[in-house]
């Protein structure tokens, strides 16, 4: 009764016994809050340019909204796994929390009740039962419950109780008391989620995200027990990390962003000295590894990447970068001029205004001009006993970008060898694959060896590898049944409106010429069982990309099982010039089980098994002659 009165006391200024009411007001929020828990904070006004923005951000999901089911209604997509799902459309839970967090920001009262409609859909959503084993998560879908998704996806814990302690937070006084209480409740469910499960250093994003949910629910509601945890919880990460020198999700386009986003949020609601301090570091980590990454003639992100779900880089980071500068960093368009208002104001985002994460001024400089080569070689994960380290190698130049990760696999959000060259407005890729029935193969083991602009890079088979996904879908038995088995140079951006001609014979090299660019292929080695590889090209002109392949198998279907074969691998090479050069001329022989792979006039050596093996077998067993350098930027 208290809360819901003190929620009427909108104009305490003009009451006649102003004082009186003051007190009142801060009882009955008092007393409307779990035991334990703190006062809460009121979300600072916006301003009114953040206000605008903010309303123009929201107005393609106003268009979305299902006021029949209370979410947020979109065309089903999805990454290929998690869902049984293939088409339609969907109600997806995180996006209507996200929705409903901004709906309530703009202190729009019709907007807040709409945003109270959704918490309370939501919400209902979630797996409320501490028996249960899919506990404080909630599906993807309203069309999908969670008995039904192949499998859950236990980090809806860790997304979803994000959003819900934005709205707690920041305008819990002005939600009805029984919302409150369900928005309280589904919380302490989400966090108790996330303790249990107590995901591994080795999982940044959701290292941080979890982190985050558990410490300030903590600090919200006096959870001494789950601060202990929390606090633990980020200091191993915050030591894994460090020690290894790089987050374990490595240079992602996509999760570098979410650590930076969450260890942003972190810093600014967790009240801990220890973890606001922690916090510090890993979030200048976090802006090291965009910055060093960045190649300012394309405007691209450069590789490896250890997860992307896309190879272009997408405007909302580069609108990130300005936001993160206050504006110092500038990408301007040819053409546009200085009164340009998409160049003077750039798409806003959902909650830009919710979590600041300004860029270091050192590193800006990063992100403006290459005037000379860099070469950055990364230690992403240190070796421990019998497994050898991820290193990661970027070649920045300003005629192109080439990055490779020197062991890895080939999933579909892996970009373990990647190129970009062209300009900011009209960019190119080249980006390596491996599809088995047109989807990219995660059972597909990459290694590689990288100098400057040449990479040279060997493909062999993990008998207990994941087949669409690393290990949602491991293949059984080391057997799987395909239609199509092929190695891909997709080429994308400006370079996929290229018609590309195939070579006739295997060993013959590839030499495409792209305005100023050379770029040097040749697969020396291609081979699955008793077939050999044959070249083959061909292009997409909806999707923008073409594409040169090495076809391994190609016809109605039979099974594949790997243990039996005695060889199966590739072995390739790729350059990238500004300068004519002779042609690209990779050497391969197999001896004792090996494959070998060379280049003429360089140093770099490849070898590996050319039988298939476990993925760790074949992660410990490849070996290169060049020597990486322990450092994380050479000039």
């Amino acid at each position: 009764m208290f809360s819901i009165a003190a929620r009427r006391f909108v104009k305490i200024e003009h009451c006649p016994v102003r004082y009186h009411c003051i007190i009142f007001y801060a009882l009955a929020l008092a007393l409307a809050l779990p035991a334990g828990a703190k006062e809460p904070r009121r979300m600072p006004s916006l301003s009114p340019a953040q206000a605008e923005r903010l309303h123009q951000a929201l107005k393609p999901l106003h268009a979305q909204y299902d006021p029949e089911e209370r979410m947020i209604r979109r065309p089903f997509s999805s990454p290929g796994y998690h869902t049984t799902l293939t088409g339609g459309f969907v109600h997806p839970t995180r996006e209507s929390l996200n929705y409903a967090v901004a709906l309530l920001d703009t202190g729009d009262p019709e907007l807040e009740r709409r945003a109270e409609a959704i918490l309370r859909r939501v919400i209902a959503l979630q797996d409320p039962n501490p028996e249960s084993k899919t506990y404080g998560i909630w599906s993807w879908f309203l069309e999908e419950p969670l008995e039904k998704m192949s499998p859950p996806d236990w980090n809806w814990a860790d997304f979803c109780g994000v959003q819900l302690l934005q709205v707690t937070r920041d305008h819990r006084e002005r939600l009805p008391e029984d919302l409150r209480k369900a928005v309280d409740e589904s919380i302490r469910h989400a966090a108790n989620a996330i303790r249990k499960r107590n995901v591994g250093p080795g999982y940044t994003n959701i290292a941080i995200m979890g982190t985050y949910v558990t410490l300030v629910a903590a600090e919200t509601y006096g959870l001494d027990d789950m601060k202990a945890y929390a606090m633990e919880r980020l200091r191993r990460f915050h030591d894994y990390t460090l020690n290894h020198g790089a987050f374990t999700e490595y240079n992602s386009p996509t999760y570098t962003v979410v650590a930076l986003t969450e260890l942003g949020r972190l810093r600014k609601d967790a009240e801990d000295p220890e973890a606001r301090r922690m916090t510090e570091t890993l979030y200048r980590m976090a802006w090291e590894e965009i910055a060093q990454h960045f190649h300012p003639p394309t405007r691209q992100w450069a590789g490896p990447h250890s997860r992307a779900y896309r190879t272009l880089l997408p405007a909302s980071v580069l609108n990130l970068i300005r936001r993160a500068s206050a504006g110092r960093v500038r990408f301007e368009e040819k053409g546009a001029t200085s009164g340009d208002s998409t160049r003077e104001n750039p798409a806003p985002s959902l909650d830009e205004h919710r979590v600041p994460l300004p860029l270091p001024r050192d590193l800006e400089r990063y992100f403006t001009s290459l005037s000379a080569p860099r070469e950055i070689v990364k230690t992403f994960t240190k070796g421990e006993g019998e497994k050898p380290p991820v290193v990661g190698t970027t070649y920045l130049a300003p005629a192109f970008a080439l990055g490779s990760v020197n062991r890895g696999d080939l999933w579909n959000q892996r970009r373990s060898l990647l190129a970009y060259w062209g300009t900011a407005e009209d960019p190119s890729y080249l980006h390596l694959r491996f599809l088995h029935d047109g989807y990219d193969f995660a059972a597909a083991q990459f290694f590689s060896a990288q100098k400057g602009g040449v990479a040279l890079a060997g493909i062999n088979f993990a008998t207990d590898g994941g087949d669409r996904h690393v290990s949602l879908d491991r293949i059984k038995d080391a057997t799987f049944r395909a239609k199509d088995l092929r190695l891909r140079f997709e080429f994308g951006g400006a370079a996929g409106k290229n018609v590309l001609e195939a070579p006739e014979r295997l060993a013959d090299p590839v030499a495409l010429r792209f305005r100023e660019l050379n770029v040097s292929l040749s697969v020396p080695y291609a081979t699955l069982g008793t077939q050999e590889g044959k070249w083959e090209t061909g292009r997409d002109a909806e999707k923008g990309i073409a594409w040169l392949d090495v076809a391994l198998y190609s016809d109605e279907g039979r099974e594949f099982r790997l243990s039996d074969l005695e060889r199966a691998a590739v072995g390739l090479a790729v350059r990238l010039s500004d300068r004519r050069a002779a042609p690209l001329k990779a050497s391969a022989n197999v001896e004792d089980g090996r494959l070998r792979l060379g280049l003429a006039d360089s140093p770099l050596t490849l070898s590996l098994p050319v039988k298939p093996g476990t993925a760790a077998g074949l992660q410990r067993a490849y070996r290169t002659e060049e020597p990486q350098m322990n450092t994380d930027e050479h000039r």
